[in-house]
């Protein structure tokens, strides 16, 4: 069956709200690029901005040392027995070879009714999935009519048609499907298929989330966080940033990471898990998420420092093609923090942190100090890296 959340429908919903001011602005890449002291490294507020704007009065101090609930965040960087460099600990491929797998648990029976058309659509067979759905369709059928238009809405099989997959998101909607509700409340916002009607959109995100779509849940935590800046607004927004972050949503997980940091007299079992839910979206690869847990582990925040798992994240979201990250990662090489000290590696991230236009005088004048042959050698590995990317 088709989910109501997927990749393409949160793009577009961040793309919607931003466009009606719902989601913050991201952080000042120009401020980002403040150096990482060494010994004690500590990056600077900027970092720490994210797509949920927090007041910085409502800062809160977390403790340290507090244990994640998916076990130690602070090895993040590390799973299935990797170790920094490439190093492994864990039973290698042929130690494994040779052991006997548990049996599979026994599939439980399904005796709800099989959905041929949303059968065939998960196949891929969506001329197949189309020609079922449609007859429902034209009968009320809400599911059907919600395949229909998303046949239609990503041209799976069929000419894509947004402006007919948007009536009948609209049919869907009026019959109560939370997933053609979400779609109908971004199609409102935008006005491009529907007339634009701000206030109707928020009533159908509400109904949608309400109703638990998880993309409409984090949609809504976003509304109200517009509608009512400040305490009251993250307030009266943190029960559906959860509900969406329990169903796997990665921006609703940052948003209850910097939510769970900062907001005061928070139930102290919530604080407690602030950097697990960055965790969790960092895992999912929001490199937003991982930058931040990168910081997180440096610094020490809401829980110990950890400066090699903080160092592997910021590579990751360097090498993901996050900007400040890059620009992070070159001051963990300058100062040795979680790495061995590359002046090689610092200067070619700072290439291409300035080559995507952040631009960090610090590290300008570190640049300027290397050799003529150092400067060829970061730039032949920036442009390595670009056209391997």
């Amino acid at each position: 069956m088709i989910k109501s959340y997927s990749p393409s429908v949160a793009g577009l919903a961040l793309a919607l709200l931003a466009a009606q001011s719902v989601l913050a602005p991201a952080p000042a890449l120009a401020q980002a690029g403040q150096a990482i002291q060494a010994g004690e490294p500590d990056l600077p507020q900027e970092f720490k901005k994210g797509r949920v704007t927090v007041p910085d009065k409502l800062g809160a101090t977390i403790p340290e040392a507090e244990k994640q609930a998916d076990g130690d965040p602070n090895k993040a960087g590390e799973k299935d027995g990797e170790k920094p460099d490439g190093a492994s600990s864990g039973i290698n491929v042929l130690e494994r070879m040779g052991a006997e797998l548990p049996e599979l648990p026994k599939e439980k029976p399904f005796t709800g009714k099989v959905d041929d058309a949303y059968g065939a659509f998960q196949r891929g067979y969506y001329l197949t999935a189309m020609e079922l759905a449609l007859p429902r369709a034209q009968l009320g059928d809400p599911a059907a009519q919600t395949l229909v238009a998303e046949v239609l809405w990503q041209g799976l099989g069929v000419r894509r048609n947004q402006k007919e997959a948007a009536f009948w998101y609209v049919q869907a909607a009026e019959h109560g499907n939370p997933a053609a509700m979400f779609r109908y409340a971004l199609m409102l916002m935008d006005g491009k298929f529907v007339p634009r009607d701000r206030k109707k959109a928020d009533e159908m995100m509400k109904k949608a989330a309400d109703l638990g779509n998880p993309s409409a849940q984090f949609n809504y935590g976003q509304v109200l966080v517009a509608n009512s800046p400040g305490e009251k607004g993250l307030r009266d927004a943190l029960p559906y940033y959860e509900k969406s972050a329990e169903q796997g949503i990665a921006d609703a997980q940052y948003a209850l990471s910097q939510i769970y940091l900062n907001l005061k007299n928070l139930d102290p079992e919530k604080t407690k898990r602030a950097r697990e839910w960055l965790l969790r979206a960092a895992r999912a690869g929001y490199d937003t998420a991982q930058f931040d847990l990168a910081v997180w582990l440096v610094n020490g925040t809401a829980g110990k420092r950890d400066y090699e798992a903080g160092f592997r994240w910021m590579k990751r979201a360097a090498e993901g093609g996050n900007v400040a990250a890059q620009n992070g990662l070159s001051h963990l090489y300058i100062n040795a923090i979680g790495t061995r000290e590359n002046p090689i590696e610092a200067a070619k991230w700072f290439v291409l942190s300035r080559r995507a236009g952040l631009n960090d005088p610090g590290l300008e004048d570190f640049y300027l100090g290397l050799t003529d042959e150092q400067q060829k050698a970061a730039i032949d590995a920036a442009n390595k890296f670009r056209s391997s990317s």
